[in-house]
């Protein structure tokens, strides 16, 4: 079942034409990665996905609808976003912000009730940091604190994940642990679209890709297909050799 689509989407940035004439679908256990080098667009793009920039032209349809006719409300029970960067201002115990992801659920006048707190205890369980349930975040490492604000978009309970370089500030451990959740994640009907600076990621956890460049998708499907070195070579402007290990992982190596 389709939840998103984008029909020859342009979006822009104040009077700079960002992306143009981009089409892809999002189905339920994808994992989409969008691949391309700093300044491209991909964040942008992002953000118009979620209904915080609008599109110039095209058409985005949410599980059906046009996205001019859904309220943010509406909005992010379909979708849960995961920023690049977090500015960490009040001294919120971990357990609260990851709270915060249950605010589709309730409404002004409401707090958060028992059920409330067990799917956000879950989602730090899920993220393998209950431990620092009771810590104020503001206090955190940087890579715990994005495994934090993962468990609050796991809470929120939305149908999509929208991941922007959701591994930039975690150790390589870490790292590979994450793409991992992603892809269990993805076989329990989430889907997940991310922007990424590795592209070699893709081979671990996504099912599709695609590469961004010149304001465009230049090649997009299965990441065998499209993470290649002809197709690296565009996007970086490197020399890049992929690599297949011994037990049949792929890695990508500039020289």
């Amino acid at each position: 079942m389709k939840i998103i689509e984008m029909k020859d989407g342009s979006g822009s940035y104040f009077d700079n034409m960002i992306f143009e004439n981009i089409s892809f679908k999002l189905e339920r256990g994808d994992v989409f990665s969008i691949l391309g080098p700093n300044g491209i667009g991909k964040t942008t793009l992002l953000k118009t996905l979620l209904g915080i920039k609008e599109l110039n032209h095209g058409e985005l349809l949410i599980k059906g609808e046009n996205i001019t006719d859904l309220t943010s409300k509406e909005i992010s029970k379909v979708m849960a976003y995961v920023p690049q960067n977090h500015y960490t201002t009040f001294p919120f115990k971990v357990i609260d912000v990851v709270l915060m992801g249950r605010s589709p659920h309730i409404s002004l006048t409401e707090t958060p009730e028992e059920k409330d707190i067990k799917i956000s205890e879950k989602a730090l369980k899920d993220m393998n940091i209950h431990h620092l349930r009771d810590k104020e975040y503001n206090n955190l490492s940087g890579g715990e604190i994005q495994l934090v604000f993962l468990a609050r978009a796991l809470a929120q309970k939305s149908e999509v994940l929208v991941l922007d370089e959701p591994t930039s500030h975690l150790d390589f451990g870490n790292q590979l642990r994450l793409l991992e959740t992603i892809k269990k994640l993805a076989k329990k009907d989430l889907a997940i679209i991310m922007s990424s600076h590795y592209p070699d990621h893709s081979f671990i956890s996504s099912n599709k890709v695609a590469i961004m460049q010149n304001k465009t998708f230049i090649d997009m499907g299965p990441p065998d297909l499209v993470v290649n070195e002809e197709n690296l070579k565009k996007a970086y402007d490197l020399d890049i050799s992929i690599v297949e290990l011994e037990k049949g992982r792929k890695v990508c190596v500039s020289y």
